[in-house]
């Protein structure tokens, strides 16, 4: 486990929608970090527009005793994709890689449909300038006979001699009895020698752990003390953050929420819900970011957690 003995230090809500900022008009929720200082990190995170579109902007975050963020960016880094493509309608849950001088972002990119509501597909952009630029216009996790659904958010990390990404996978569409058209979708793992082309096996990493949970997404991996710790999302009425750890990081996940210890607050933008976690290590601190009630339209909170000596 990552602590055994202590709890998570929240900050409270850091960022919340923007009326002034067109890309930000109702949602922030999900985003990935790029440490640029020290104690600077640039937090590229996903904002809804006046129409329920998403797009991915940028603001800074300074770590201090009393953290802070910066003001938002005007326009998204990355905006919608070309009419008739995957990402046409939203790209959301980047998660940013450095790769050598080379800064790759992974995101989903998100298209409305007739009987069923959505598809989500992966999709790959390279920091250009200030932008990010598409390295295809095509997701780049495929379907396949034995993932013929769609892909989610995913978490991407560069080891020594290949790459791993953990991804939500669609495993069914179903119909519930009030008609109801109900997505089910778990995390599973994928290898890579270079970031671009991914090799899967279909093999679940976290799956569902009672039958009401129907939704497992938005991995955050860290690696400490020779151990893979993931943080990740999960529901069934409402999201609730989960906790899982592995030595291996593909075959022997062991699930244990309640070693997370965070838990809602009694009022405010979290009081409700807890999704979409990123986790990353700065000094003696983990620090998590996350979005809180009404899948981030309340906004993003910041918690952090001392590691042992």
């Amino acid at each position: 486990m990552i602590n055994e003995r202590l709890s998570w230090e929240k900050f409270g809500k850091i960022i919340g929608p923007r009326k002034d900022i067109s890309w930000m008009q109702s949602h922030v929720s999900s985003l990935g970090v790029l440490q640029i200082a020290p104690f600077f990190y640039e937090l590229y995170i996903t904002g809804r527009d006046i129409k329920n579109r998403s797009r991915i902007g940028k603001i800074g975050l300074t770590l201090s005793p009393n953290p802070f963020v910066t003001t938002p960016s005007a326009l998204p880094v990355l905006d919608l994709g070309e009419l008739g493509t995957f990402d046409e309608s939203g790209t959301s849950y980047p998660c940013l890689v450095k790769n050598g001088s080379r800064i790759f972002m992974y995101y989903t990119g998100w298209t409305p449909t007739v009987k069923t509501p959505f598809q989500n597909h992966v999709g790959l952009a390279e920091k250009v300038g200030n932008k990010f630029k598409r390295v295809s216009r095509a997701p780049i996790l495929d379907r396949t006979n034995e993932e013929p659904f769609c892909t989610g958010s995913v978490f991407v990390m560069k080891e020594s001699d290949y790459w791993s990404m953990w991804y939500t996978s669609f495993t069914k569409w179903e119909e519930d009895a009030r008609g109801k058209i109900c997505h089910f979708y778990n995390i599973k793992y994928a290898r890579s020698l270079d970031g671009i082309d991914w090799v899967r096996n279909n093999q679940v990493c976290i799956d569902y752990s009672t039958q009401n949970e129907f939704a497992i997404c938005r991995p955050s991996v860290i690696f400490l003390n020779n151990v893979y710790h993931m943080l990740f999302c999960y529901r069934g009425e409402s999201y609730k953050l989960g906790y899982a750890y592995s030595k291996d990081g593909v075959t022997d996940w062991i699930r244990d929420d309640k070693a997370l210890k965070i838990s809602l607050s009694d009022s405010g933008f979290d009081s409700e819900e807890m999704c979409y976690p990123t986790v990353f290590k700065n000094h003696d601190f983990l620090y998590l970011a996350y979005s809180g009630n009404n899948f981030g339209n309340s906004g993003i909170g910041l918690a952090r957690l001392r590691l042992k000596n």
